[in-house]
């Protein structure tokens, strides 16, 4: 009888060790479930900022013999302009008449524009920056126009913000995605103004 119950022993042992083989397949299924997750849910954002992602495009537009300079937003989603710097020969300008004056062309510092810096650009729309109706006016600043480069930032309805500075020479570099847009500083573009504090002080 002893004999008997002492063959048997090894027995528990058994069951023991496929009770810790299925404890390690639970927790592999487990981890597994827990990545398909991740990676459902990472595609779920990607897909969400495809929808959403906007795509500012600075341009030169030619409507009924005028010169316009624009912004079109060629992507999907709506683009908050959250930063605007424009520069002259390098040198950083603040509003259209400082342009003007730079580009030897002060005669039409007091040409309306309309205002870019801070606003919300839907898809497919464009933003006419400053427009010459004067075909004479229109050949004068478009040869001044190279002289000219923008930095622009701005961001999507997800905080998903680029940089698109025309100084860059490469062309792959001149849109990148950023962290947030710069802080604004002194050398901020203030559109949408038709004189400068100079000249206000001219009179």
């Amino acid at each position: 009888m002893s004999e008997t119950a002492t063959a048997s022993e090894p027995a528990p042992k058994k069951r023991t060790e496929w009770n810790a083989v299925a404890a390690v397949i639970a927790a592999l299924i487990g981890l597994l479930a827990l990545g398909v997750s991740g990676y459902t849910a990472m595609l779920q954002r990607e897909q969400v900022r495809a929808e959403v992602w906007p795509y500012l495009q600075p341009a030169i537009t030619i409507d009924q013999g005028g010169l316009a300079i624009s912004i079109e937003n060629k992507g999907v989603g709506p683009a908050l302009v959250d930063g605007l710097r424009v520069y002259v020969d390098g040198q950083p300008q603040r509003s259209w008449p400082d342009i003007f004056d730079a580009l030897g062309l002060s005669d039409l510092r007091n040409t309306r524009a309309s205002k870019v810096n801070g606003v919300v650009i839907a898809p497919g729309e464009t933003i006419r920056q400053i427009g010459l109706d004067n075909a004479a006016d229109f050949q004068r600043l478009l040869g001044q126009y190279p002289r000219m480069a923008l930095a622009l930032c701005y961001c999507s309805t997800l905080d998903d913000c680029w940089l698109q500075d025309q100084r860059e020479r490469r062309p792959e570099r001149r849109r990148t995605q950023v962290h947030a847009c710069p802080a604004r500083g002194p050398d901020e573009f203030i559109d949408n103004e038709r004189v400068t504090s100079g000249t206000a002080g001219d009179g």
